[in-house]
């Protein structure tokens, strides 16, 4: 959709769930006629925003849209073609495999490169597996860190373990984290190894699906209670006291 009171269209963050089922279970229907009047859409993954678009039922057919996309592979020197229809006139929506675009997502890439070249970016309503883990975690919700990912090497993880340990403690501040799917059960099992006794840990898997878990215990706690079915699910974890 190209717009004609400004020179640039404009970017619209566009959520998608975090789990399968109805969009509009998590996400407000005002988003439903912003998706249907935009036609080019910057994605982590193609065939994954072909299938929510597709449940989103936005009233027109998904062959008509045009895609491009944008993921952990994409090169800062590829983003700035992915701009070329916004500043054409063309409104476009950025859409990541899972819950808000632009957040441990690639589109911040582009979002970043927007902001430079003074193209409006709006933000809509959606599902964050991150701030409904901490919403029902118990854990600090006034001072809080997100991580990203921990490093793969052993030495290292436990190392950035005990960091995010030590400024937890010290500040007070939730410290929140996630990992690859099928690496959720050794990252657990290094949680135990690695942290002090008394550290408040929660484990959230599966937000918003039927099957959801989100519980927080003391290390000592978790080592005598059965492990979560944590298994290639999506899980954030939260480290405080």
């Amino acid at each position: 959709m190209a717009n004609p009171n400004k020179p640039y269209g404009k970017i619209y963050m566009l959520p998608c769930p975090i789990s399968e089922g109805n969009p509009y279970d998590v996400l407000p229907e005002a988003n439903r006629a912003v998706m249907a009047q935009i036609d080019y859409f910057v994605v982590e993954n193609v065939r994954s925003a072909r299938r929510f678009l597709s449940a989103a039922k936005i009233g027109r057919p998904i062959e008509e849209l045009e895609f491009a996309e944008c993921n952990e592979h994409t090169s800062q020197i590829d983003i700035e073609p992915l701009l070329k229809p916004v500043l054409e006139g063309r409104d476009c929506g950025v859409i990541s495999e899972a819950g808000l675009p632009g957040v441990a997502d690639p589109g911040a890439d582009v979002v970043a490169l927007a902001q430079r070249k003074g193209i409006e970016v709006v933000p809509l309503v959606g599902p964050s597996s991150i701030l409904m883990a901490l919403m029902a975690s118990g854990q600090n919700g006034q001072s809080f860190a997100f991580n990203g990912y921990l490093p793969v090497k052993p030495a290292e993880r436990a190392k950035a373990l005990k960091m995010f340990e030590r400024r937890a403690l010290s500040e007070r501040q939730s410290q929140i984290f996630i990992e690859a799917p099928y690496r959720n059960d050794k990252l657990f099992a290094d949680m135990l190894a690695v942290l002090a006794p008394a550290v408040r840990l929660t484990v959230a898997v599966d937000i918003t699906a039927p099957e959801q878990s989100i519980r927080t215990l003391s290390v000592a706690e978790w080592k005598r209670t059965a492990k979560p079915d944590m298994h290639k699910k999506p899980t954030i974890f939260i480290i405080g006291v």
